[in-house]
């Protein structure tokens, strides 16, 4: 044997770079399910049954293909990479074990350890499946005092010639964001997403799921998720086909008991290799292009895709290990219980939570507005906050999970990634949503016991955090509202803020 290619459950590609010059004769794959990763993060029931099968169904195929592989299933002998390789270079003569970078900074740690621990060269690949490389994120952030993405966004345009007009962006315009805020009426017809049965390989991940893992959160029923690159294209094909002309004008809204809306749920399969970002570009251009998508919708998958996707694995890797110790408003308050089980009188957050506990998943307006917003507003520590959603979500690995809630979600990045806290009362889940309607909270109410608690939150955490916030330009206007308040009107906000939050039972005064 040659060389040894080991494939991370997330790297579920044949066009992964680990497997570039792979020699079937003489090469070998090792995969393997193994305890510390499904653990060291109690990760959604549903994540499991996802990550398991399609790791199942991808070594399947590889094995059709004509590759050498072994693949182990989840038993008390793996406990680790480490375990798994242990056993495997003790059986077999290795020249050197290939991997691709991992997406993970602690388990890139892990891996440049092994050059000693197995006595072999360990050969760590670029991950060519992001269109930016590492190298070419630090040479773009170089020497710049500020790292907007709307400015990383236009250059990756500009590089791949993505909607462009020679120099100048399709349209006249680089961003259609404010044309994306449509609400969306409760009665409007929503497609739903593409749906993929379990078949016998998911249905035993399932029953491993429910042995092993049922103390983690959420639920694996009606599990319908696609689990091959086979399947992946269809859903890829179906969003193109159904979703994607309204994800432009409706991506930022929110209805009750409809978790999909337009948004594509692609995100799982290009986090965990099914799909690669080429090719979801292609797809909703091409349909752009033959006159089945309005601009303002392609552009705004572009832009999640070649933009923001590509930009917070740049801030991660750039930024990292130090990042994940931000905490700019020194937020430390402990994650309300009911993150846990949704047993909450605010309805906006019943609904998200139990979107989150059925499906694992949400989407980013329900993350961040709804979700994050909550957190923001009452003070969660960060550390907090980043298990969570690491934990609740399909699609959530670190390298994304947590810029896009240090940095967007909790503004403890002091503004890195985002301008200004993403921080707003009860009228913008309103406009935005129908969830204000079955609430026993008045949204039109500013204080009071019946009024909506993100009107008081948010005016409390503006004014909490006045000496930091304050020289904002994007805050100014905020600040100058704050600043005509009458005092007996402060008082009544701190009041209200301070017997709510109190009434959590989430206070950390160390």
């Amino acid at each position: 044997m040659r060389h040894l290619v080991l494939l991370f459950g997330d790297q579920l590609n044949e066009k992964i770079s680990s497997l570039d010059g792979f020699d079937k004769k003489q090469d070998h794959i090792l995969m393997a399910e193994v305890w510390e990763e499904a653990t060291h993060i109690k990760h959604h029931q549903k994540k499991l049954v996802f990550t398991f099968s399609a790791m199942r169904h991808f070594a399947q195929d590889l094995t059709r293909r004509g590759y050498q592989l072994t693949y182990l299933q989840l038993d008390d002998e793996y406990i680790s990479f480490e375990s798994a390789l242990d056993k495997f270079t003790a059986k077999h003569k290795l020249k050197k074990i290939i991997v691709t970078s991992p997406s993970e900074f602690r388990v890139l740690e892990k891996t440049q350890s092994w050059t000693k621990r197995f006595n072999l060269p360990i050969e760590i690949r670029e991950d060519g499946r992001f269109l930016c490389s590492k190298s070419q994120f630090q040479s773009w952030a170089y020497n710049r005092k500020t790292l907007v993405m709307e400015y990383f966004y236009r250059e990756m345009r500009k590089s791949y010639a993505i909607l462009m007009d020679g120099n100048k962006p399709l349209g006249g315009k680089w961003n259609y964001d404010k044309e994306n805020r449509k609400p969306l009426k409760s009665d409007e017809h929503v497609p739903g997403i593409a749906l993929f049965p379990p078949d016998e390989i998911t249905k035993q991940v399932m029953e491993l799921v429910t042995l092993k893992f049922s103390n983690h959160f959420g639920s694996i029923k009606n599990f319908h998720y696609a689990v091959t690159r086979a399947d992946a294209l269809k859903a890829l094909d179906w969003f193109v086909k159904h979703q994607l002309a309204s994800f432009g004008d409706y991506q930022d809204a929110i209805l009750e008991n409809k978790p999909w809306l337009f948004h594509s749920i692609l995100s799982l399969y290009l986090n965990i290799g099914l799909l690669l970002p080429v090719e979801c570009l292609e797809a909703a251009i091409d349909a752009f292009k033959q006159g089945r998508v309005p601009l303002n919708a392609v552009e705004g998958y572009v832009r999640q895709i070649l933009g923001w996707r590509e930009y917070v694995n740049g801030i991660y890797w750039l930024k990292m290990p130090d990042y994940k110790k931000q905490n700019f408003l020194q937020a430390k308050n402990r994650l309300p219980d009911f993150y846990w089980h949704g047993s909450t009188p605010l309805n906006c957050l019943k609904q998200c939570i139990s979107d989150t506990y059925e499906n694992a998943y949400a989407h980013h307006i329900q993350r961040l507005m709804v979700l994050g917003n909550f957190c923001l507003l009452i003070g969660v520590n960060p550390g907090e906050v980043n298990t969570w959603y690491w934990i609740v979500y399909a699609d959530a690995y670190e390298w994304v999970e947590l810029p896009n809630v240090s940095g967007m979600v909790l503004f403890a990045d002091g503004g890195m990634l985002g301008s200004k806290p993403y921080a707003a009362s009860g009228s913008y889940i309103n406009k935005m949503s129908n969830y204000c309607k079955n609430c026993c909270y008045d949204v039109k109410q500013k204080t009071g016991d019946k009024a909506c608690p993100y009107n008081y939150l948010y005016w409390h955490f503006i004014n909490k955090n006045r000496e930091i916030l304050s020289h904002n330009q994007r805050m100014r206007m905020t600040y100058n509202t704050l600043n005509k308040m009458s005092t007996d009107k402060l008082t009544e906000i701190t009041k209200n803020a301070n017997e709510f939050i109190n009434n959590l039972g989430i206070n950390n005064h160390e």
